[in-house]
C-alpha cells in the first residue's frame, strides 16, 4: 500500500507538471499564431490592379449559390451524363460534342453539328465558367446552366431525343439508378428528366478556369508581363469592360450587334427577340464571356470571324466607335491570353460509363 504522504507527493507533483505542459501548450499555440499571422502579408495593389477591380472580379472557387446540392455524387452524375451520348437519338451526340473539354468547352465550328448532320443556328458558346452568367444561350431563354442542360438534349436540330427516351435509356442501366438515388437522396423517384438537368448543371458549376489574370486580379503584379498589362490599360481605356466585367467578364447584360457577314448578306439572326418576341429585343445577343477567348474561336454569335485581331476589331468599331492601330489591337490580344485558364483537371478525365442492357434503347437515326 502506498504511504498517504507519498500520494500526497504524487498530487502536487502532477499537479505542477499539468500546469507546466498547460503553459507550454499556451507558448506553443502563441508561437504558432504569431507566426501565422506573419505570414499573412498585406498585398499592395498597384494602380492598375485597384482601377481593374472596379469592374473585374476574380473566379470564386465554384459557382454553386447557397443552399444548392453540390454533393460528389451529383457532381459525378453530372460528369457522366455531360459525356453520355446515348441520351440523344442517335446515341451519338453527348453535351461534350459540342462542348469539348479537349478543346476549351467548344466544339470549333462556326455552328454546330447535331442530329442528322443538321446545322444549328449559332455558334456555340464555351460551357466553361457559363455557370457565372447571368442567362444561358446567346438570347437568355435559360435562366441558369440546370434549365439550359435539358434544352439541347430535346432540341430536334441538335440530340433530338425526348423527356421519355432519356429516361427510358438510363432507367434501363443498374448503375444509372443507383447513382440517381445516391445523388438526390430523399427523392421518392429521383430518375426523372428534371434531374438529368439538375446533375449536369452541379458538373458545369465546378468547369471554372483560373488563369494568370486571376493571379493577377488576387495581387500577383508579376503574373502578366509589362506588355499585357499595357493591353489591360488599352482595354480599360477603351472602355471595353463596359460590357466585359464581372467575374466572367461577359454574360451579364445584352447588347445589340450585327456580325459583317450579316451585314453584308441581309441574313440576320434576331437574338433575343426570337425568345421574348419584343421588337425592342431584336438583332441583341448576350455579351460573350472572354475568359479563354483564344481558345474559344471562332468568334461572334454566327461563328463567321476566325481571327482574334480581327474580332478585336469589329467589336471596337461597331460597339465603341473605335478604330485601334495594329500596335494597339496586338497590345489587347496579348492582353487577352492572359484570361486562359486551367481546365479543372477532373472535367478532362472521361468517365467510364455503364454498359447497355438488354432493354436499352437502341439508337434511331430517322430525322
Amino acid at each position: 500500500m502506498t504511504h498517504p504522504k507519498f500520494k500526497s507527493i504524487k498530487s502536487i507533483r502532477g499537479m505542477f507538471l499539468l500546469i507546466f505542459l498547460a503553459f507550454a501548450g499556451i507558448l506553443v499555440f502563441t508561437h504558432c499564431n504569431t507566426a501565422e499571422k506573419s505570414e499573412v502579408k498585406t498585398v499592395a495593389l498597384t494602380e492598375l490592379q485597384e482601377k481593374t477591380l472596379r469592374f473585374i472580379s476574380p473566379l470564386p472557387e465554384n459557382a454553386f449559390t447557397e443552399g444548392m446540392n453540390q454533393s460528389e455524387e451529383i457532381i459525378e452524375l453530372g460528369k457522366m451524363l455531360f459525356f453520355e451520348p446515348r441520351i440523344s437519338k442517335s446515341g451519338l451526340i453527348s453535351c461534350n460534342t459540342c462542348h469539348n473539354m479537349a478543346t476549351f468547352g467548344v466544339d470549333q465550328l462556326p455552328v454546330s453539328v447535331g442530329h442528322g448532320w443538321q446545322k444549328g443556328p449559332l455558334n456555340a458558346p464555351t460551357v466553361l465558367n457559363a455557370a457565372l452568367h447571368d442567362t444561358q444561350f446567346w438570347n437568355g431563354r435559360a435562366k441558369d446552366v440546370e434549365e439550359q442542360a435539358g434544352m439541347p438534349i430535346l432540341d430536334k436540330l441538335e440530340m433530338a431525343a425526348t423527356e421519355e427516351h432519356v429516361v427510358e435509356v438510363l432507367s434501363s442501366m443498374p448503375e444509372y439508378v443507383e447513382r440517381f438515388k445516391a445523388a438526390f437522396p430523399g427523392e421518392e423517384n429521383p430518375l426523372v428528366y428534371r434531374n438529368v438537368g439538375n446533375a449536369i448543371g452541379a458538373f458545369e458549376r465546378i468547369l471554372l478556369t483560373v488563369s494568370p489574370f486571376d493571379h493577377y486580379l488576387r495581387g500577383d503584379d508579376g503574373a502578366l508581363t509589362e506588355r499585357q498589362k499595357d493591353g489591360l490599360q488599352m482595354f480599360l481605356d477603351a472602355g471595353c469592360q463596359a460590357c466585359h466585367r464581372g467575374a466572367a467578364m461577359g454574360g451579364d447584360m445584352f447588347a445589340f450587334f450585327q456580325t459583317p457577314k450579316e451585314r453584308e448578306t441581309g441574313v440576320a439572326n434576331k437574338g433575343r427577340f426570337d425568345f421574348t418576341q419584343r421588337e425592342s429585343d431584336k438583332y441583341f445577343f448576350k455579351v460573350p464571356s472572354l475568359l479563354n477567348i483564344a481558345k474559344t474561336y471562332p468568334y461572334l454569335h454566327d461563328g463567321s470571324v476566325w481571327s482574334l485581331k480581327e474580332t478585336i476589331n469589329i467589336v471596337a468599331k461597331d460597339m465603341l466607335n473605335k478604330e485601334f492601330t495594329e500596335e494597339e489591337t496586338a497590345l489587347i490580344a496579348d492582353f487577352l491570353e492572359t484570361l486562359t485558364g486551367e481546365i479543372p483537371e477532373y472535367a478532362l478525365k472521361i468517365p467510364i460509363l455503364p454498359p447497355s442492357e438488354a432493354n436499352t434503347p437502341r439508337p434511331r437515326f430517322d430525322i
